[in-house]
């Protein structure tokens, strides 16, 4: 998933740099939208099921095996996979929608979907619709998922006497977690920001750290 999600916009960018050229087809521009999302998608909620399998091999060590076994681990990659297929399609078909387009520019080094998506000239009902329900979908309920999964982990390792047990724990989690916080706050801060203080810069700086840097 990191490696499709990074693929989907690095090496536009280095040809873009490398010719001097920042002119994108758009159907190209489409197909890097829905490469972004899966990939992105399916990254988010892969976050989510390994906070959950940390929270079971730390909460419920004993059950481990049997609650986090082959199959399960299997169909929670599937719905991950499917989940973010429908999200990709979702956007590309909301695209596709548009009639006209106010502009033809992106601030930014790749086809960003809130950025396509602003770029219709026709009302933003349909738009604010899919843009609420998918953050709905594919933020609160993830980060919210991972947030109570590791309330429950800091819970039962408050209750350890051994501290080696603690230090053992946490380092366990330290990848995960430094990669949810460089993944949802660089994310959150640029999606959710307010359009008045929105800078492209800032924004491009953002999506460099949550596309690349992760």
């Amino acid at each position: 998933a990191d490696i499709g999600f990074t693929s989907s916009t690095v090496p536009r960018m280095i040809v873009g740099i490398s010719t001097q050229s920042r002119v994108i087809s758009y159907g190209a521009c489409l197909t890097q939208m829905s490469l972004f999302i899966l990939f992105a998608c399916t990254d988010n909620i892969l976050l989510t099921v390994m906070a959950y399998d940390r929270f079971v091999a730390i909460c419920h060590p004993l059950h481990y095996a049997v609650i986090m076994n082959p199959r399960r681990c299997k169909l929670l990659l599937l719905l991950s996979v499917f989940a973010s297929l429908v999200d990709s399609q979702v956007h590309n078909l909301t695209t596709l929608q548009f009639t006209c387009f106010k502009e033809v520019q992106v601030a930014s080094f790749f086809c960003d979907p809130p950025q396509i998506l602003d770029l219709s000239c026709s009302g933003s009902l349909i738009k604010n619709i899919v843009t609420y329900v998918v953050g709905i979908l594919f933020g609160f309920f993830p980060m919210s998922g991972i947030i109570f999964s590791y309330y429950k982990i800091v819970s039962a390792l408050l209750k350890t006497p051994l501290s080696g047990g603690r230090y053992k724990a946490f380092s366990t989690c330290g990848s995960h977690l430094s990669v949810v916080c460089l993944f949802y706050g660089t994310g959150i801060g640029t999606y959710l920001g307010s359009i008045a203080s929105y800078s492209p810069r800032k924004g491009m700086v953002a999506s460099l750290m949550y596309t690349v840097v992760t």
